[in-house]
């Protein structure tokens, strides 16, 4: 889809037709569009959760409150962020070894930069650092999303605790915001709500 045109038409759907099947053959193009987001250092602190199966559909329904848009969507995603995805550095950057690009030595320079960089801002920046970079990685996740065909909603109303009871997520990671994703009910939707002019959220020097 062109591009204006595509961030026009996707939306926030609240409802969302019932019983349209999703399959992982469905949301793996999706993910595979979402490996190109940003993250600082490539550190690619973004980590996905698919509920696709109904019966374990229900059980987040039940962690957000009982939320119908949970109950008809296609399937539900949650994005993680981990906060300690700096220690993934040296995994990451091992092909550039294997290429040619860096040394052994520029490899072992880097995991200490990195390290270094995220050690010495402490906790409260690693919380910052899993929840923005997850964030970049869960737009273009919603973008690729519509450009494949599919409606999505961002969700923060869930109990975190409950959540992470569900699908045993680890301490390192931040659960960011679930997703839901489906086929939108349009005949439920409202009006685009109020947009602000640019010059009201824009200010140059």
């Amino acid at each position: 889809m062109e591009f204006t045109k595509l961030i026009d038409k996707r939306r926030s759907a609240n409802n969302f037709i019932k019983d349209v099947h999703m399959t992982e053959d469905d949301i793996r193009p999706i993910l595979e569009d979402v490996k190109l987001a940003p993250s600082a250092f490539n550190l690619q602190h973004a980590h996905y959760i698919v509920v696709l199966n109904e019966e374990m559909k229900e059980k987040v329904r039940e962690a957000a409150y009982g939320q119908y848009k949970v109950h008809s969507a296609s399937g539900v995603i949650l994005v993680l962020g981990d906060k300690e995805a700096y220690k993934d550095t040296a995994a990451l950057n091992q092909g550039m070894v294997d290429l040619g690009i860096i040394t052994d030595c520029e490899l072992d320079a880097l995991v200490e930069e990195n390290t270094q960089f995220y050690k010495e801002r402490g906790e409260e920046f690693m919380v910052a650092e899993a929840v923005r970079n997850a964030s970049l990685s869960a737009m273009l996740f919603m973008l690729a999303a519509k450009n494949r065909g599919w409606d999505t909603c961002p969700m923060i109303g869930f109990d975190q605790q409950q959540m992470r009871a569900l699908f045993n997520v680890p301490a390192t990671q931040e659960i960011v915001l679930m997703i839901t994703i489906g086929k939108e009910k349009e005949s439920s939707r409202r009006l685009r709500g109020y947009r602000k002019p640019v010059e009201e959220f824009t200010t140059y020097y």
